[in-house]
């Protein structure tokens, strides 16, 4: 009688289990961690289907359309082109700017020859967050393999009949770039092509005219005039660009003269044509191959997009989220339902450390030069001014502009490559500058004293068969005799450098000098935010004659010029090495703060304060001691300064000009500063490169420069004017 019982309630048991499962019968669903449901399989006697289901909605997630479409039916192939098909998914994707997908199965449902398998995806979108839907597919058994019966609400459920998805968007405006005071660099709003008709220019009033421009654009006449120049068997010359605002109180006078040209565009326009181009970078319209992905990422794609520097890597910031509305639409064309919404938000601004008027001082200071000039604040590490020459105007990849079609192509093709940011992308030997750290690593090797005596002569032949030559043999001056260290960083005495690493080199250890480098952050990456940068070279070195070459700041080393003001900025603020920092915040439109940027330290001079004090007498006697080599054109500079000059030999006949340095104002409304400029194979540092370290200097303390170039016969132009031919 129990057994029977027994029997009776297995008999019940599986008659409720039948009932649970039978055709069309309810199922309960659990949830996983993701959302996502766990899936109740009905089975029967035939195999699962749910890992054709998986494997094709596996290749959904990865994107891999031609393997779905491989999945299919054949007469859901014979419905459908391979190419539509794939087009029905990419298009959806769009619409929904899907980044990615996840899904789970739901329910799976087999008979004899047919299975239904239920799944839920949940579509992760930029502009609508994750949208989740519930769809079925259908699948039968063709010889043994399980095959999909596609139809378009396996996309989506609304998609059914052939429906499709329809996005609006309003874009909302692009956010500002601002310098370290909130004045604008880069900002979205009306402005003017700037521009000159040469057969219609009268003598009476040309200088007249370029005056005006030149106050208008905030480029030295002599560059207006140069322009002119270039352009004057032309039938239009291309000046550069204002804003409406600021055109306005010129455009009466302006438009009284003849040959002046005004064209009014609204557009991203870029302040002054360009205040540190090369930093702030530019937008271009969406290339075809970007297409997709941009569209993924919300855009409808007739927007311009960041392409290098800050425009580039502040993209997802500046561009705002627009008015999205997501419709269904019937093939008629009217609308089914409204799927999705988001509502706009405006763009956010980036707060930069630059300041404004610095900058646009430091571009000018380099005009005629091929090189770059970095402003670094010692107590933080902030950039308050990069500069690169050439440089460029960010304003001609704005199609809008007349001027683009006249000057985007000669951009594009210039062989200076002033779209090159050589601050801090360009590395190059970085001679006698280097010696501050050649005697740092000789005091801190216990070998020598800052007052250790070196005869100077004018060549040095300490290497069996080799002779090297001083800088006063080359100038054919007098050797500069018996030094002390310190005395020899003034004289900048190549013998008693050269003599120093061939000595560390052998008593030290071959990596004991370019350890040093190292440590004082060369030979990587200094980490700034928003610009590309090269990490330069510093080699240990194999023999003799390479320790000796870098000694003097020769050889195979390469550094760029933010390493070395980085360094520089160090040796100033007691010997702290910060992390470059460009980026000060990013703000919304309300006003609030959406990321700050803090000073980073990455690192410390491995050096003793006598030794930085040593360092840091002689180059302030490279500057005042009257045997100083700055001192002929730095000792009446208003300002405390010290410094290092700095004249690398390349393959060329004309070596890099150096001059790196620091201000010791100690001003509560002007903080000390570090500067370090660069000119290609100009010639000598103390030469060239000092009076620009002096006009950067003049520029951040007093908002101008003080002191013509030696080359100048009036600011910005040099002794040999080019005359300029009236009509």
């Amino acid at each position: 009688m129990k057994i029977r019982k027994i029997g009776i309630l297995a008999f019940i048991l599986m008659l409720v289990l039948t009932a649970c499962g039978g055709k069309g019968g309810t199922q309960s669903q659990t949830q996983t961690g993701n959302g996502l449901p766990t899936p109740v399989v009905k089975t029967t006697s035939v195999p699962d289907a749910s890992e054709t289901a998986k494997t094709f909605l596996d290749k959904w997630k990865s994107e891999d359309y031609a393997g779905m479409y491989a999945l299919l039916a054949k007469t859901s192939q014979d419905a459908l082109t391979e190419a539509d098909f794939e087009k029905k998914y990419t298009d959806t994707a769009a619409n929904l700017t899907a980044k990615s997908i996840d899904y789970g199965i739901v329910s799976t449902l087999l008979n004899s020859t047919t299975a239904k398998v239920g799944y839920q995806v949940n579509f992760d979108t930029s502009l609508f967050n994750v949208i989740q839907k519930q769809m079925e597919m259908n699948l039968i058994l063709d010889a043994g393999t399980w095959k999909v019966q596609w139809d378009d609400s396996m996309i989506l459920p609304e998609l059914k009949g052939g429906n499709h998805l329809l996005l609006n968007l309003t874009q909302p405006g692009r956010g500002d770039i601002l310098d370290k005071n909130g004045d604008p660099i880069v900002t979205q709003t009306d402005a003017v092509a700037l521009g000159l008709d040469p057969a219609n220019m009268s003598s009476k009033t040309i200088s007249n005219l370029l005056a005006e421009l030149a106050g208008l654009t905030q480029k030295p006449v002599n560059v207006i005039q140069d322009m002119y120049n270039a352009g004057i068997e032309s039938t239009y010359v291309p000046i550069g660009e204002a804003s409406k605002e600021s055109y306005t109180g010129y455009e009466n006078y302006l438009t009284s003269l003849s040959g002046f040209v005004a064209n009014e565009y609204t557009s991203r326009y870029y302040y002054f044509g360009g205040i540190a181009p090369q930093v702030v970078g530019y937008t271009l319209s969406i290339s075809l191959d970007q297409l997709a992905d941009y569209k993924k990422l919300g855009y409808s794609g007739d927007e311009k997009v960041g392409n290098s520097g800050l425009e580039k890597w502040g993209e997802p910031l500046l561009k705002g989220k627009p008015t999205a509305d997501l419709y269904v639409m019937a093939t008629d064309g009217s609308t089914v339902t409204r799927l999705a919404h988001q509502d706009p938000q405006a763009g956010d601004s980036i707060t930069t450390t630059l300041d404004k008027t610095l900058q646009i001082q430091t571009q000018r200071a380099l005009l005629g030069f091929t090189g770059a000039a970095v402003v670094m604040d010692i107590s933080n590490g902030k950039i308050l001014a990069m500069a690169s020459s050439p440089d460029f105007d960010p304003n001609v990849f704005q199609t809008d502009n007349v001027n683009s079609s006249y000057e985007l192509g000669n951009l594009v093709n210039d062989q200076t490559k002033p779209m090159w940011n050589r601050a801090t992308q360009s590395s190059y030997p970085l001679g006698s500058v280097f010696k501050i750290i050649t005697m740092s690593a000789a005091l801190e090797s216990g070998l020598y004293t800052k007052d250790t005596i070196f005869d100077c002569t004018s060549q040095w032949t300490e290497l069996p068969g080799e002779t090297f030559n001083d800088w006063t043999f080359d100038d054919k001056l007098p050797p500069s005799g018996k030094l002390t260290l310190t005395e020899g960083l003034m004289r900048s005495c190549n013998p008693y450098f050269y003599h120093i690493a061939l000595d560390l080199f052998r008593k030290k250890g071959a990596t004991y000098l370019a350890d040093f480098a190292r440590s004082f952050g060369l030979g990587e990456a200094t980490g700034i935010e928003a610009v590309a940068e090269d990490t330069g070279t510093i080699n240990n070195p194999t023999d003799d004659g390479s320790a000796s070459q870098m000694g003097i700041g020769q050889g195979d080393m390469l550094v760029t010029p933010l390493q070395v003001v980085d360094f520089v900025a160090a040796v100033a603020n007691g010997g702290t090495l910060y992390r470059p920092q460009i980026i000060e915040k990013v703000t919304a439109n309300d006003g609030s703060v959406v990321q700050s940027f803090s000073p980073e330290i990455r690192g410390t001079l491995p050096i003793s304060a006598s030794t930085l004090d040593a360092v840091r007498e002689g180059m302030n006697m490279v500057v005042h001691d009257s045997r100083g080599t700055a001192y002929t054109k730095l000792h009446t500079l208003e300002f405390s300064v010290n410094g290092k000059t700095g004249t690398a030999t390349t393959s060329t006949d004309k070596p890099h000009a150096w001059f790196a340095g620091y201000t010791l104002q100690n001003k509560a409304d002007k903080p000390d500063i570090a500067v370090v400029v660069l000119c290609e194979n100009s010639g000598e540092g103390a030469i060239y490169a000092a009076p620009i370290f002096r006009r950067i200097v003049e520029s951040y303390f007093t908002g101008n420069p003080e002191t013509l170039y030696p080359w100048e016969k009036q600011m910005y132009l040099t002794n040999t004017p080019t005359v300029t031919p009236h009509p």
